[in-house]
């Protein structure tokens, strides 16, 4: 049951950092906020060290780690890349089905089969992903080439591997900001060398603060939530429920922008009701 209030807490706080961080980058630009982000994300985390004082890991895990940050932000990128470019309609949903799929089969051939009823509620959770992430509801999914799903399957992996990944590096320690420490520094300095090749302004405008700490600190609350839902249950259902986030992320948009939620999206935000229901029986 923690690994169940843990994996919902990540995907509440995910959720709204995904809406902080909406709002952030209508002020600084898409890449410009994610950099920023995962920035003060890394400085609050070595705060939390500080007094924490958890013993460091073994410089292999770190490395993981370290690669698990790599590996997220290179999707976040390709996912951005592919929103801009190709149809918003595959891109979202299609990237956060292979994410949360990615999870389920690396935890059923590690960690065994899960129950059926928890099949079920991987199967709810998944289309539920699938109904939320319609960006372009309107439009549907309409696939035109098969290479339209390239990009978009590349990101899902990029952020499935980062879930997978940070499993690895943290279940045999104790420690929970070391790692989160180390692929920080990845995704940090993998996105300041993007953002700097793309010549962007580093400067944050004065109104534009209040919202990138949230997207900061309520992201870095998702991958603290993550890791303790790993420590305390089977790594697909903490990722498929963390994976959830997006649910959060449109009632946000809904009681604060006002913005309507599709028929889809609706449905969807049932889905996910059900499969929490399922998955903690």
């Amino acid at each position: 049951m923690l690994s169940i209030l843990y994996g919902i807490s990540s995907a509440l706080s995910w959720g709204a950092g995904d809406f902080a961080g909406g709002l952030a980058s209508r002020k600084l630009g898409v890449y410009r906020a994610v950099f920023y982000a995962d920035f003060i994300g890394l400085l609050a985390l070595i705060i939390a060290e500080l007094f924490a004082r958890e013993g460091l890991p073994p410089l292999n895990l770190l490395l993981i780690a370290g690669v698990a940050g790599t590996m997220g932000s290179l999707g976040l990128l390709i996912l951005y890349y592919s929103l801009a470019h190709g149809q918003m309609s595959i891109a979202a949903p299609v990237s956060a089905l292979i994410a949360a799929a990615l999870p389920v089969a690396v935890g059923t051939l590690t960690e065994g089969l899960p129950t059926l009823l928890q099949f079920g509620g991987f199967g709810l959770a998944l289309m539920a992903v699938w109904m939320i992430s319609q960006v372009d509801a309107t439009r549907g999914f309409h696939l035109q080439h098969l290479s339209d799903l390239r990009l978009p399957l590349l990101a899902g992996v990029g952020f499935g591997s980062y879930f997978v990944l940070m499993h690895f590096a943290t279940s045999t320690i104790t420690a929970v900001y070391w790692p989160m420490i180390a692929s920080r520094v990845t995704a940090t300095v993998f996105l300041l060398v993007f953002v700097l090749w793309r010549r962007e302004p580093l400067v944050v405008p004065r109104q534009g603060w209040t919202v990138v700490l949230l997207n900061g600190l309520l992201d870095v609350g998702g991958n603290f939530f993550y890791i303790l839902a790993l420590k305390t249950g089977r790594l697909d259902i903490a990722a498929v429920l963390s994976s959830l986030y997006p649910g959060s992320t449109v009632i946000l948009a809904w009681l604060i922008l006002k913005e309507k939620i599709s028929r889809s999206q609706q449905l969807g935000i049932v889905f996910v009701l059900l499969a929490i229901v399922l998955l903690t029986v």
